[in-house]
């Protein structure tokens, strides 16, 4: 059953509330939250919201507060944004916010946190090792990446052999990537040595630390989730096909090569699988409001294994949390005011109004 036709969703806005729909920020994602926020903004305005674009680039955050701002719409990406700091200040504030608290935020950012949380509950992800400050410790340093990190090491002949290792225990390929980086930024996919050590050096100048994580070989998918612990909801699986595999920045946000298809057509028992997996991992870094879990299905082993959580996913014309909502049948306007519902502060002890996710029961959503 369609959802259209409900009546209107329930934000507990009144005349006096004014909605700042957070974007842009200093991330290396600023011109995709650009792209996320005005989308985001013009939905609630044609809903009749009282929203306003605010950029934390621009102006402090206690403006929202001397600017009579009673609500925020995250739609910020990568650092400062999506990593708990801004949901700090904003718990300071004492400003409701839409998506998760801070730690959950801090948790999910980080992806080597996330693989620890999810390895010590027992959720399926691909095997990994981490690189280091230590470990970069002896390896001399070759100036200022593009990110301005200075110090960016070589690949000595103390690295080339930890990678040796790393590659003998994990097998090629492999996923190298900056593990507090988001869209792609920074992710190489490699196949022997030479490929690794290049591919160390450009996550390091994203990131202190690398990650080098086993690659799976199948269906590349996403499943967004809404509501939080116990109420959460996952939404309807997106497969993804990107061209050679290559799902990079580019192909994410600015080309039209990638091919999506939601419904997934994904056989019921495997559609299942992958959403009670996202479900699980969500609730286990204490995500709330709205997430989107990133997965491989495993071909040869016919399971699905976790990559990462997004807890600020992006909503531009190519993003996937709308396309699957539309599935379900939620328009991008109303997708936008269920988020919105639920928007509170981590120190707010009762439910917000909404935050069983039931908009989506009907359709295409996972208890």
């Amino acid at each position: 059953m369609s959802i259209s036709g409900r009546a209107p969703i329930p934000t507990g806005l009144g005349p006096q509330d004014k909605v700042a729909v957070l974007m842009g920020g200093r991330s290396m994602e600023r011109k995709i939250s650009l792209m996320s926020g005005q989308g985001v903004l013009e939905a609630l305005r044609s809903r009749g919201v009282n929203a306003h674009a605010f950029d934390p680039a621009s102006q402090p955050l206690q403006e929202l507060v001397a600017q009579g701002f009673t609500r925020a719409f995250i739609t910020l990406h990568g650092r400062m944004g999506e990593d708990g700091t801004v949901q700090g200040a904003l718990e300071l504030l004492g400003v409701p916010y839409t998506g998760s608290g801070v730690m959950a935020s801090a948790l999910a950012m980080d992806k080597v946190m996330t693989k620890q949380v999810w390895n010590a509950m027992g959720l399926r992800t691909p095997e990994s090792r981490v690189l280091g400050e230590a470990d970069f410790a002896s390896t001399s340093a070759q100036g200022s990446g593009a990110s301005g990190v200075t110090g960016v090491p070589a690949v000595d002949l103390a690295m080339r052999s930890k990678l040796e290792e790393i590659a003998a225990q994990l097998g090629y390929p492999l996923i190298v990537k900056p593990p507090h980086e988001g869209s792609s930024i920074g992710v190489s996919r490699v196949h022997d040595l030479s490929e690794f050590e290049r591919a160390v050096v450009l996550a390091r100048k994203y990131d202190h630390q690398v990650l080098c994580e086993q690659f799976i070989v199948g269906l590349e998918l996403t499943c967004p989730l809404l509501g939080a612990g116990i109420h959460a909801k996952a939404l309807p699986v997106v497969k993804i096909d990107a061209p050679q595999g290559d799902y990079d920045f580019e192909n994410k946000y600015f080309t039209d090569a990638v091919k999506y298809a939601c419904p997934s057509g994904l056989p019921i028992d495997v559609e299942k699988a992958v959403q009670d997996l996202s479900l699980a991992a969500y609730q286990a870094l204490g995500c709330r409001g709205w997430g989107r879990a990133d997965l491989m299905w495993c071909s040869k082993r016919g399971l699905p294994f976790l990559l990462e959580m997004n807890t600020s996913p992006g909503m531009t014309s190519h993003s996937l949390v709308p396309m699957s909502a539309k599935a379900a049948g939620l328009s991008y306007e109303d997708l936008c005011l269920k988020i919105l519902s639920l928007a509170q502060l981590g120190t707010q002890t009762q439910t917000p109004e909404g935050a069983t996710g039931d908009a989506l029961a009907d359709r295409g959503g996972q208890a």
